[in-house]
């Protein structure tokens, strides 16, 4: 696999030929599921090549564990320590035509990709392995521009919905009923991030991994007109208010920090990126 690599432009081409057959839609998708709007494409790509980059995700072992009370999850930026095809794979979503089909579909003006890894990667979750309801970052590394779009494309082979390790949309707060939205393999999930986009990854309850390629979009103007700043934002699931509490006084403390100091050092970066889940995400 390794000596005939698809490249970034021929993946490229691939979805953005997939995203122009769907808009029509993926726009009614996108409209019609606020205030989390959200498309879902389903055989994004040809099914042997995404066959091809699941089976190039590396060891999980390989991959920074991230684990504490807020999320477990492997999660990776590094993508010269990887196979070429993952990293083909993630900047083939930073394409700019790609880039363009998207605005396209969402009609946010100005999307800007994600070309310096500030929150995109590949993540890996394992069996326990989970993602709290949170907000993403507000912003970019240099508090420039806002965070809008989450794309997740997932290419875990055979990953059934009961596995676990499905996207989970609380469109009135992570206190009322969740939208799942299963971590299908060859799917792309599009969500927009603002104030209200509170989003979470189920437990994974199978002995296997499920492994999502991560890219996220900026844009000088936030989308919901909300000009805020908040760092990612945590909260319990439902049933765990002790936890709930301990979440909402870090996510006081961490936000008043990060006020205070605009320039992030190399440590609140890692901390402000909870999806590189690096999903991150989800």
């Amino acid at each position: 696999m390794q000596g005939n690599v698809k490249t970034r432009d021929a993946i490229a081409t691939l979805i953005l030929e997939r995203l122009r057959a769907e808009q029509s839609q993926l726009i009614d998708q996108y409209q019609s599921s606020k205030p989390i709007s959200t498309f879902i494409i389903d055989n994004l790509l040809p099914e042997d090549l995404a066959h091809d980059i699941f089976s190039a995700f590396p060891d999980p072992n390989t991959l920074v564990l991230r684990s504490s009370l807020k999320e477990r999850k492997y999660v990776g930026v590094q993508m010269n320590a990887y196979h070429p095809l993952v990293a083909e794979a993630l900047y083939a979503f930073q394409d700019l035509r790609v880039v363009s089909a998207i605005q396209s579909i969402t009609n946010i003006p100005t999307l800007l990709p994600d070309k310096h890894l500030y929150a995109g990667g590949i993540s890996m979750m394992g069996q326990g392995h989970y993602l709290l309801p949170h907000l993403d970052n507000s912003h970019d590394m240099n508090r420039q521009n806002y965070r809008v779009l989450n794309l997740l494309y997932y290419v875990s082979k055979d990953w059934k919905e009961e596995y676990g390790g499905n996207l989970e949309l609380w469109p009135n707060g992570p206190k009322q009923p969740q939208r799942t939205i299963f971590s299908r393999f060859n799917r792309l999930a599009v969500m927009v991030t603002h104030k209200q986009s509170w989003h979470s990854v189920s437990e994974v309850k199978y002995p296997g991994v499920r492994c999502c390629v991560s890219n996220y979009y900026f844009s000088p103007l936030p989308v919901d007109g909300q000009r805020d700043f908040h760092v990612t934002t945590f909260r319990a699931f439902p049933g765990h208010p002790l936890q709930d509490a301990v979440l909402i006084g870090d996510n006081a403390i961490r936000t008043g920090i990060r006020k205070i100091v605009k320039k992030q050092s190399t440590f609140q970066k890692y901390e402000d990126t909870p999806n590189l889940d690096h999903e991150t995400h989800a």
